[in-house]
């Protein structure tokens, strides 16, 4: 995936479910505009992401664009169906109700072969386009299905992996992976006799407040194995800047105030810590993007503006002595000493 993208910072379009709140059409559309203006050429979406309506929007704002210029990356393992489901139990509850201002579409959760294809035909439609470059197997793991992910993964491993291995033989995608919020599932497929993934995604494991394991147990391998990564979530839900959710759960006071302690050494060298978040998950090699969400179009600015911030190196060997990131993470330093 690293030698097709144009740049390392891509969109995260949760938000454009209603992520959190009720996001007026104009301002999504918007914001994923403005994206675009400012050189973003990669768009990740899902299903799950408002019932449909992440990629609702995030199609018809690509509408007008020339489909060559971007890559765009979707998720299986959701069938958003046209049942209508009120009730306070709904699939779309996951991850503490984040999407309950999406669409009230029940969700039905499949990794066999069948569902994959159709999942995709679905992702087609709403997303206004004839091919989806990557896709990933979402949620495969122990944050959604408790002790009974290793049976959802078997059931993705004989459906989901192998209908996805035949659509990129067949030059249909690009490349297929996993996305995930855990790095158990991405262990347990590197370490399987199967046709490997191309990239995966991996959610707020590898930040600046979450990245011990994946460092040991995912980095090392993805690069081995020649999978790409890409690191979503690069501001543990929020709690990095200054909001008060981490793991889309209420942050504990732990979290918070280690959260405290890297604002206290970002605020003494005058930047943000949304720089030293994204630059920290972008030094790892094994990382090809890092895709934050925005909900609106200032978000974009902050972004870019924190992605091209320079951060001298002394900020980053504080960072070590503070034992705040790993003595074994590659760092921005590292690469300009």
């Amino acid at each position: 995936m690293k030698k097709i993208l144009q740049s390392n910072l891509g969109f995260g379009s949760a938000p454009l479910g209603n992520m959190y709140r009720d996001i007026p059409e104009d301002e999504a559309i918007a914001t994923v505009n403005t994206a675009w203006d400012s050189g973003i050429r990669y768009f990740d979406t899902a299903p799950i992401y408002g019932a449909g309506l992440s990629e609702s929007r995030l199609g018809e704002a690509l509408s007008t664009k020339n489909r060559d210029e971007y890559i765009l990356s979707t998720k299986v393992g959701r069938i958003v169906s046209n049942e209508i489901d009120d009730s306070s139990s709904r699939n779309i509850e996951e991850k503490g109700g984040i999407f309950k201002h999406g669409r009230k579409n029940k969700i039905i959760n499949d990794y066999s072969a069948d569902a994959t294809l159709q999942s995709i035909e679905d992702s087609l439609k709403r997303l206004k386009t004839d091919h989806i470059d990557f896709v990933f197997i979402h949620d495969l793991a122990q944050d959604l299905y408790g002790d009974e992910w290793i049976g959802q993964f078997e059931i993705a491993r004989k459906g989901a992996f192998r209908a996805l291995t035949r659509l990129r033989d067949e030059g249909v995608i690009k490349g297929w992976g996993l996305g995930v919020n855990r790095t158990e599932a991405i262990e347990l497929m590197l370490g399987l006799d199967e046709p490997k993934p191309d990239v995966s995604l991996l959610a707020g494991r590898y930040t600046l407040l979450d990245h011990e394991r994946a460092l040991q147990n995912v980095m090392p391998a993805a690069q081995q194995q020649g999978m790409d990564i890409i690191v979503g979530g690069p501001y543990s839900s929020g709690v990095l800047v200054g909001g008060k959710t981490f793991e889309y759960q209420e942050a504990s006071p732990e979290i918070l105030d280690r959260v405290a302690k890297i604002k206290s050494i970002t605020d003494s060298y005058h930047i943000s810590i949304k720089a030293a978040a994204l630059q920290f998950s972008l030094a790892n090699p094994a990382v090809a993007a890092v895709i934050p969400g925005a909900s609106k179009p200032s978000r974009i600015a902050e972004d870019n503006e924190a992605l091209n911030t320079e951060i001298p190196a002394s900020f980053w060997k504080e960072m070590r002595e503070h034992n705040l990131v790993s003595p074994h993470a590659p760092l921005p330093i590292d690469f300009k000493s």
